[in-house]
This record gives structure tokens, C-alpha cells and sequence, in this order.
């Protein structure tokens, strides 16, 4: 089995535009008059793994389990306590200034959001215009205020939308502004902060595809995190599935459904209700809730709620390694197939 954390820069493969290797973020508790340090809170802790170019990677696991400080300490937003992120071949977390400025311009967020992440003081030309003149990619206002349109007509609005303010558009048209927006600086990847979970179900369907659309025409590369499991089908080409802090399952989109190795991901996968409400399957319940990332439980993180766990899970915590074509940190090797009920799978 081969462990999948990245020791050196020339590991890393021309292919892969991303790497993360070990990546921790530790949030410091402070007590007392002198705020002495008094534990952390451990939101990520030593996370590894790749994106292609033009791919994109789903990240996918409970509230709490890491995936949005994972995001703000790839692009550096916060400051991870160790580890590295390559951006092609450049490592972000050692980046100076005239580099970071340089990987502002090709690495962008779209957050969850819509209401809060667009400026409610500034028009969606200003806010436009704002990032190519940081980044120097027109020379005029005439040519930005092109630019600006033609973005916004990619993403489905017109001229009329350029001197509207944010409170003018439905959730939306916010988010369709805020895709405009990451685009505007010629940015080759976005990472995707659940870009659907406040829009109307009717809404969210439309600016899936849209951003499908833009993948193919602007080649881009995307880490789309999300807890809506039945997108990650539609979207992804792999899936990593986090808990606490941590990758314990890191597959191609298609294996997710029918060849899990984690008993954690076979629970998520079970979850999903079937589309058919005659339909039946086996019914299979997540106990208990997520350990605080304050104490996180010795051994294997999951075992606590796990019905598989062994003596080894409670005392040895398992690496992410190579089984069966899947990077999976368990270890009980579960057949889920079995658990299935016959002729019934997660997806119905």
C-alpha cells in the first residue's frame, strides 16, 4: 500500500495544478489574564492530495469537518500552523508578496454566500473593473467596461446589470455576478464554497451547468465542496470525503457510488434519499454526532461511531494509502456490497 503524502517539490506531477501536502490548520485556545495557549482547535489536520488541470475534485463531508478552512488555507486566507500547497510549482503558504499578487490573480473563491460577498456600496461595473485594475488587465476604463459585459453575458446577464447595485439581483443573479467576478482577472482555478446551498432549488440546477459550461470554455479547474452528495455525480470527476478534519476517501466519481472502502462515506452515501417515496433500501444511520475537533478521539477518528471499529481502530489512527485503485484511511477492509439489500444500491 502506498502512503500518498508528497515528501519533496519534485514529486510534484506536471499534470497536477494543485498539490496539498500535510496541510494543518490549528485554531490556538487562549486562557487567562496572558492568554497563555491552552490546547487548539485542530480544524485541519495534515490533509494531502492533488488536482489535475481542467479536473475537478469534490470535497464532501458533515458540517464541521474542515472543508472551508481547507479552502481559505489553500488560497491562503488563513494561515495553515505546517504544510504545503503547490500552485503550479509555486508554494503558497512560502509565497511573497509580488507572488502572491500573482496567485490572487489565478486562484479564485466563490463563496456561499451570495448576499454577503458582493460590496452593497459599489455597482457590478465597479466591482468589476476593481480586480482588473489591481491586476493590470486592461489599460482604459471603456476597455474594462467591456470586458465586464462580455463577462456578464457569459454567465447570463446583460448591459442593463452594469450599474445595478447587489440588492437589485435575486440570490441568483449575485451568484452569476460573483462567478463574473472570479473570472475577471483570468483566473485558471476556483475553488467552489457550496456556490448553491442559498439558491432556490429551481436556481441551482441552471448555475451548475453554467459553471460546467465555463470549465470547458475558459479551462479551468475547479475544488468543489459541497453537502448536497446528489451534485457531486454531476460535478466532480473525483471525490474526497473528510471527517474531522482529515481525507478518509479519496475516489473517482463513479466508485462513490458502488464501490465504497470507508464505512464513513457507505453511511453519507446511505443517506441520500431514493428520488422513488415507494422505493426502499437499508436503512443506514450515522449515531452520534462529530467529535470536537478540541478533543479528537485517540486511534482512528471515525471509530467512536463506527460498528466495524476493532482495538487497533481505538489505538492506531490509519494513513491515507492505496487499496483497490481508492486512497481510503481505514483499517477494516468491509465489503459494502454485502450491506446492501439485494438489488438496491445508495442511488436507487
Amino acid at each position: 500500500m502506498k502512503s500518498l503524502a508528497i515528501s519533496t517539490e519534485d514529486e510534484i506531477k506536471p499534470s497536477d495544478l494543485l498539490t496539498v501536502n500535510n496541510l494543518k490548520v490549528w485554531f490556538p485556545i487562549k486562557s487567562g489574564v496572558v492568554q497563555r495557549t491552552i490546547g487548539y482547535v485542530k480544524a485541519v489536520d495534515g490533509v494531502s492530495f492533488n488536482v489535475k488541470k481542467n479536473e475537478t475534485l469534490g470535497v464532501v463531508g458533515e458540517s464541521g469537518s474542515g472543508k472551508t478552512t481547507l479552502a481559505r488555507a489553500i488560497l491562503r486566507l488563513i494561515k495553515p500552523k505546517d504544510g504545503a500547497v503547490y500552485f503550479d510549482g509555486v508554494n503558497v503558504v512560502k509565497a511573497n508578496r509580488p507572488q502572491m499578487k500573482m496567485l490572487r490573480q489565478k486562484m479564485q473563491i466563490i463563496f456561499q454566500d451570495p448576499y454577503a460577498s458582493l460590496d452593497p456600496r459599489q455597482t457590478v461595473s465597479s466591482l468589476l473593473r476593481e480586480a482588473m485594475l489591481i491586476h493590470g488587465i486592461t489599460k482604459n476604463k471603456n476597455e474594462a467596461t467591456q470586458r465586464s459585459l462580455e463577462l456578464l453575458r457569459k454567465v447570463g446577464l446583460d448591459e442593463e446589470h452594469l450599474y445595478r447595485f447587489p440588492h437589485e439581483f435575486s440570490g441568483g443573479q449575485r451568484q452569476r455576478i460573483a462567478v463574473a467576478r472570479a473570472l475577471v482577472a483570468n483566473a485558471k482555478f476556483l475553488i467552489l464554497d457550496e456556490p448553491t446551498s442559498f439558491l432556490d432549488v429551481s436556481v441551482q440546477a441552471s448555475v451548475l451547468n453554467l459553471l460546467k459550461d465555463l470549465q470547458k470554455e475558459f479551462d479551468l479547474t475547479y475544488l468543489f465542496i459541497t453537502h448536497n452528495l446528489a451534485v457531486v455525480h454531476h460535478m466532480s470527476d473525483r471525490v474526497a470525503v473528510m471527517y474531522l478534519g482529515k481525507i478518509v476517501e479519496l475516489v473517482d466519481k463513479g466508485s462513490i457510488y458502488y464501490d465504497l472502502k470507508h464505512p464513513y462515506t457507505y453511511q453519507l452515501m446511505a443517506a441520500i434519499p431514493l428520488p422513488e417515496p415507494e422505493a426502499k433500501k437499508k436503512e443506514v444511520l450515522l449515531e452520534g454526532d462529530v467529535p470536537s475537533p478540541i478533543n479528537i478521539p485517540p486511534g482512528c477518528r471515525f471509530h467512536p461511531r463506527c460498528k466495524y471499529a476493532t482495538e487497533k481502530c481505538r489505538k492506531e489512527e490509519p494513513t491515507l494509502v492505496e487499496r483497490d485503485g481508492h486512497l481510503v484511511a481505514c483499517h477494516s477492509e468491509v465489503d459494502f456490497s454485502a450491506e446492501k439489500e439485494t438489488g438496491e444500491s445508495a442511488d436507487g
